[in-house]
């Protein structure tokens, strides 16, 4: 990889922005994660007829919803991220999506009370998580095929908003005494991104022109399309679920009865482990570009089929941080590798596209969460979550290699057959539009 060839192919302050704008969402995103434990001891107490245990089993499904909500909400708003991307601009949707998050922010900040007014203040926070239809368009379409992986890489690397949201958010609440508070002071990053923002990014010149409605909808009749949406469902939707829910794991499985203690432990711990994902995402897609993402995401489901059946057994937390810790570097540079291959198959249509796919992602983002608190109000355990998980991650590996065949003989053929001279193609790196299709 030429990084002087990168820095000159596109343009950096609308890379950066991109960043900006996705790391804050996130942030926002997942807010409800880290606040859990507080926000459901508040609303559903422990009676006096329960044990810490018998409490814990019982609230663990409430868990899990809560902070799934938020995740499946930005899923299905993000198709309509994706669509206003493609039709009016990148940059105007993402200024509409800052815009309307304060919403929520307000909203938590002076009205949600009770647990079914927390759900719907999360049915909100999901236009925070739509952010990544906008964010990765707008930074794409300055950069040359060549350059995807590590382009998209470093704008997704915005999902490092979940480590903020993990580490901050609960010393914010202790410190304020209310976690209403905390999306109160939320405003004020928001604000100071927005503004960078308008003054900063730009929309590409190459953008497409939009098209009608209903020719979005044969991307759909694409296999391709699907198998995607899986595969990401699986890499970001297991990011995204575990860094909203590890903050509920480590307290809940390891620190059950030390409350304060226990929470700052459990914020510090998931912090490490989203530090992982969020900031190996951009090495995924630089390796994807150099090794291409077929072999990068063989490997990396292969791996992370081993760290998530290692944590099916539950080890203790030393060992259970190292597993989680590795999994989630994965799965970050997972979600690099997959958006490698999404903008050479779906060249013209990568608004849409992305936000397909990154609502299959988010989709299997609220499953994940459910999957875990769920199992864990059933069975008491929350080892066979993780076990589904780990058998999850090794059908992808088995689909990857049913499908690799055909994909290196297709849209994978072109970059294959010239990688000598993907670094210095003049005319690639002058011309950010000229996609291999």
């Amino acid at each position: 990889m030429n990084l002087r060839a990168f820095r000159q192919a596109g343009h950096f302050p609308t890379l950066l922005c991109a960043f900006l704008y996705f790391d804050i969402s996130f942030m926002i995103w997942v807010m409800l994660g880290p606040l859990a434990n507080r926000i459901v001891s508040q609303l559903l107490p422990q009676s006096s007829e329960e044990t810490t245990a018998e409490y814990l089993t019982r609230v663990a499904p409430y868990k899990g919803l809560m902070v799934a909500v938020p995740i499946l909400s930005g899923a299905l708003l993000r198709l309509v991220l994706g669509l206003m991307t493609d039709w009016w601009s990148a940059k105007k949707t993402g200024l509409v999506g800052m815009s309307l998050t304060v919403v929520p922010l307000l909203l938590g900040w002076l009205w949600a009370s009770t647990y079914e007014q927390v759900l719907i203040l999360g049915m909100l926070l999901g236009v925070a998580g739509a952010s990544f239809a906008a964010a990765l368009p707008l930074a794409s379409r300055w950069y040359p095929p060549q350059f995807q992986g590590l382009a998209m890489g470093i704008a997704g690397a915005g999902n490092s908003g979940t480590a903020l949201a993990t580490l901050f958010v609960p010393m914010l609440a202790a410190w304020l005494g209310s976690w209403n508070d905390v999306f109160g002071l939320a405003l004020i990053p928001l604000t100071l991104t927005l503004v960078v923002f308008a003054l900063f990014a730009q929309d590409s010149p190459t953008q497409p022109a939009p098209k009608p409605l209903l020719s979005y909808v044969t991307i759909l009749r694409h296999a391709d399309t699907w198998w995607f949406c899986l595969l990401y469902s699986v890499t970001f939707g297991g990011f995204v679920g575990l860094a909203s829910f590890l903050n509920t794991f480590f307290k809940d499985q390891y620190f059950p009865t030390d409350s304060k203690t226990g929470e700052t432990y459990a914020a510090f711990l998931s912090t490490a482990c989203v530090i992982a994902g969020s900031f190996l995402r951009p090495i995924g897609g630089y390796l994807a570009d150099r090794f291409g993402g077929i072999p990068m995401l063989l490997s990396l489901f292969s791996g992370v089929a081993l760290t998530m059946l290692g944590m099916a057994f539950l080890p203790p937390v030393s060992l259970a941080l190292g597993l989680l810790f590795l999994g989630m570097g994965l799965l970050g540079m997972g979600n690099g590798s997959v958006f490698q291959l999404v903008p050479q198959r779906f060249t013209k249509e990568i608004g849409v596209i992305t936000g397909i796919v990154g609502a299959a992602g988010g989709v299997g983002g609220f499953f994940l969460p459910n999957l875990l608190g769920g199992l864990k109000g059933l069975t008491g355990s929350y080892g066979t979550g993780f076990a589904i998980f780990a058998a999850t991650a090794l059908g992808c590996v088995a689909l990857l290699v049913a499908l690799r065949p055909r994909w290196e003989a297709t849209f994978l053929a072109p970059l294959r057959s010239t990688p000598a001279t993907l670094d210095t193609e003049p005319a690639l790196v002058a011309n950010p539009g000229a996609v291999v299709s």
